[in-house]
């Protein structure tokens, strides 16, 4: 079971609020300026960059309060909504992400390669050996011509 950005648990398969879909993000991106928007004013910061319909941004603002992402209160016939995170929060987490998964957690490496220093530390992977009693390839029945073709695309 995965944990919601609210820290409630959810059987969603994002994870954290890093982990929205390309439209859930850019409506987060038109809310933080307005600090709290309904659905017309996040469709109407949308509209030059990413023109959709009022009912497409309506859904997408209701997963996102699903998500716990966004809070949203009944003011009229509509919703207004309230992001439960700033933007500042959500990146001070993407740089604690990118350090802790790509530079062994280390700032100090992240700020080195970022000045043009040394490249990330890359983690070494080690294929597992072959069992020492497993035939080798050659020693095993031809295949058909089929599956070796498939054996290529891999």
């Amino acid at each position: 079971m995965a944990v919601s950005a609210n820290g409630q648990k959810s059987n969603g398969r994002r994870r954290s609020i890093l982990d929205l879909a390309p439209l859930e993000r850019d409506c987060m991106l038109a809310l933080w300026p307005l600090g709290q928007g309904t659905v017309r004013q996040i469709r109407d910061e949308l509209a030059g960059v990413r023109p959709r319909a009022y009912t497409t941004i309506m859904t997408i603002m209701d997963r996102l309060a699903k998500k716990g992402v966004v809070n949203r209160s009944k003011v009229g016939r509509g919703y207004v909504y309230r992001p439960n995170f700033t933007a500042q929060d959500v990146q001070a987490h993407a740089v604690a992400q990118l350090v802790d998964h790509f530079f062994e957690g280390s700032a100090e490496a992240l700020l080195v390669y970022l000045s043009g220093g040394a490249p990330p530390p890359r983690p070494e992977r080690v294929l597992p050996a072959p069992p020492r009693d497993a035939p080798r390839r050659e020693e095993t029945e031809e295949r058909p011509a089929e599956s070796r073709l498939d054996e290529t695309l891999l």
